[in-house]
């Protein structure tokens, strides 16, 4: 699978091969804690080091962003053992979180910050605003996976336009969803947290209930334990306990066949900078119904005649997202246009290749 580049850099996507020091969050290969950001951590690594770069991962303790005083300093110690000039890439978890850490060292390094998601962007508070805003001015250069988020970082922190590319996620090519006629097997993938909008996906539910539909559920139940609770409260409070299955998380082959048996991707986030799930969904041929908030129109895509392989609602809008998936439930036509348009789209979707050539090209030419 290819697709087109995005962010401002031009030319070829090659740079030259070096060594890397990848900072990273503890725990970012834990299979109990699946999330885009670790998976396109991994395959960022690997995929660096298959181009010919040494890279020297480097793991942190805590509860990023907001870790304790001792995980800071393990970040302090970490950065610190690094040699003068050398070339360093911080997940922006960590990074953005603690100026008072990174800024003193990108003075002595080649330091580049790698922002899944602005921190800024998803709290709204101006504290938080203003440390991000420190550690990204100060860095050689800024990452971003998705060219909304880069948008964002350019808009409200004044960055450099020059020293902020994009180096959105890739998708492994995958075997085609058969789908049913029917069209009622949904799917979320997405870990169990307010900011996913699982509440929203059931009670959007809860009002669809003489449809024939299932709904399952994959995703970490471990990162906000009590919202979990208060979401199988409310699926029990509807009547719905035995048609939207909360199954924890899944990776593999067991996750390769969620997706597989699915009909319909629904994501009712309330707030996401790319959502990987989206492209998974799309690489299998499967539909998706998300809402319409940060980089999620741009990953969804469009047809080069403009056609959308799947429903974009409002965020936090039950009625909306209700509506949408009535009609994907009760129109075939509909079920069938969306899933030509999908399969469609799978063939323009980027691999993890393209995604390791940028991030090789911003690493060489990122400059204090």
């Amino acid at each position: 699978m290819t697709g087109p580049p995005t962010g401002p850099l031009t030319g070829p996507l090659t740079g030259p091969a070096g060594c890397v020091h990848v900072v990273l969050p503890e725990g970012v290969g834990d299979p109990e804690r699946p999330s885009g950001g670790n998976v396109y951590d991994r395959r960022l690594c690997r995929g660096l080091a298959d181009a010919g770069w040494t890279v020297e991962e480097r793991t942190v303790p805590g509860d990023w962003p907001g870790a304790d005083a001792g995980a800071r300093r393990a970040l302090g110690d970490e950065l610190g053992s690094v040699p003068d000039g050398a070339t360093v890439l911080v997940d922006g978890l960590l990074a953005s979180a603690a100026p008072e850490v990174v800024v003193p060292q990108a003075a002595r390094l080649r330091l580049c910050v790698l922002v899944h998601l602005p921190l800024g962007a998803a709290s709204g508070e101006e504290p938080v605003r203003a440390a991000e805003r420190a550690v990204l001015l100060a860095a050689a250069g800024v990452l971003t996976t998705s060219a909304w988020c880069r948008g964002w970082l350019l808009e409200h922190y004044g960055l450099a336009a020059e020293r902020v590319h994009v180096a959105e996620p890739g998708v492994d090519p995958a075997p085609l969803a058969p789908g049913t006629t029917a069209g009622n097997r949904l799917l979320c993938v997405a870990a169990v947290t307010p900011g996913k909008g699982h509440d929203l996906l059931v009670r959007a539910l809860s009002r669809l209930t003489e449809l024939p539909w299932s709904c399952v559920c994959v995703g970490s139940l471990a990162r906000d334990p009590g919202h979990v609770d208060r979401l199988r409260a409310l699926t029990r409070d509807v009547g719905l306990a035995g048609r939207v299955r909360l199954t924890g998380p899944r990776v593999g082959e067991a996750l390769d066949a969620a997706y597989a048996g699915a009909d319909l991707l629904v994501l009712a986030s309330r707030f996401e900078s790319y959502g990987m799930v989206v492209t998974e969904a799309l690489a299998r041929g499967v539909p998706v119904l998300t809402t319409a908030v940060g980089g999620l129109p741009g990953t969804v895509g469009r047809l080069p005649d403009g056609t959308r392989p799947g429903l974009l609602v409002p965020p936090d809008d039950p009625d909306a997202l209700t509506e949408a998936l009535r009609r994907w439930l009760c129109d075939a036509e509909l079920r069938r246009s969306l899933r030509e348009a999908a399969r469609s789209r799978r063939t323009a979707l980027a691999g993890w290749d393209a995604t390791s050539e940028r991030v090789a090209r911003a690493l060489a030419v990122a400059t204090w």
